[in-house]
């Protein structure tokens, strides 16, 4: 069995960080694949799930790589893949991406988006400004998996696996639906008589909560 941690297969033959950085997670799908576990660990059909058009025989192959690298672990025993503190650390770039990408033309916001993706475009593009010190505890079920979502105090969203008791609101639909709601100008009211979503718990609450998501770049750097 190879040693996790150990040098991936060399890409790039360079001296450069970034070509560095990209030996091991430059990769079609890697990069997509660690987005896949950034808020929980899972099994293999979960991750595939979350990406549509990768293959088995893909996806086995960037988990392996991934592993070798260290950025990801296996836990052979429970049957799931989890990130390692150099996976986690990769958070930033993944919003990096979120905040580049948003100024690129021909998004297209209508396309398939997994639950976890759109939990990490929420983290990325929440008005941080307008949340700090509001008080909302929500729950979130994308599709097949669900999340308790509370803000931090200091503008940043947090989620976390699983639906908490102390929840204020409930949302549910498929990912493209909850992009809508969270990314679109329509009322959470409006989707609900349309069926698009299903609300419960307090309105008041949810549309303040929907209300702080909208795509927009970057704060300027002073």
């Amino acid at each position: 069995m190879t040693e996790a941690g150990k040098s991936p297969r060399l890409r790039y033959d360079e001296g450069c960080l970034a070509a560095h950085a990209l030996n091991v997670v430059g990769d079609r799908w890697a990069l997509l694949v660690v987005r896949e576990l950034m808020l929980r660990a899972k099994r293999f059909q979960a991750i595939r799930a979350g990406l549509p058009g990768i293959t088995a025989g893909v996806l086995a192959q960037r988990l392996a790589q991934l592993v070798l690298a260290g950025v990801v672990g296996h836990d052979a025993e429970l049957g799931t893949y989890f990130l390692t503190a150099s996976g986690q650390a990769l958070r930033p770039v993944l919003v990096a991406l979120c905040h580049w990408g948003v100024q690129q033309p021909g998004h297209d916001p209508s396309r398939f988006i997994s639950p976890t993706a759109l939990l990490v475009s929420m983290m990325t593009m929440i008005d941080r400004a307008a949340a700090v010190n509001l008080d909302l505890v929500g729950g979130l079920v994308p599709g097949a998996e669900s999340f308790t979502v509370s803000l931090d105090g200091g503008g940043g969203l947090q989620a976390i696996a699983g639906l908490d008791a102390g929840r204020q609101f409930t949302l549910r639909g498929d990912g493209r639906a909850m992009a809508q709601a969270v990314y679109g100008a329509q009322p959470l009211a409006a989707l609900v008589a349309e069926r698009r979503i299903a609300l419960e718990g307090d309105v008041i609450r949810a549309q303040a909560f929907a209300d702080l998501f909208a795509f927009r770049p970057a704060p300027a750097l002073a």
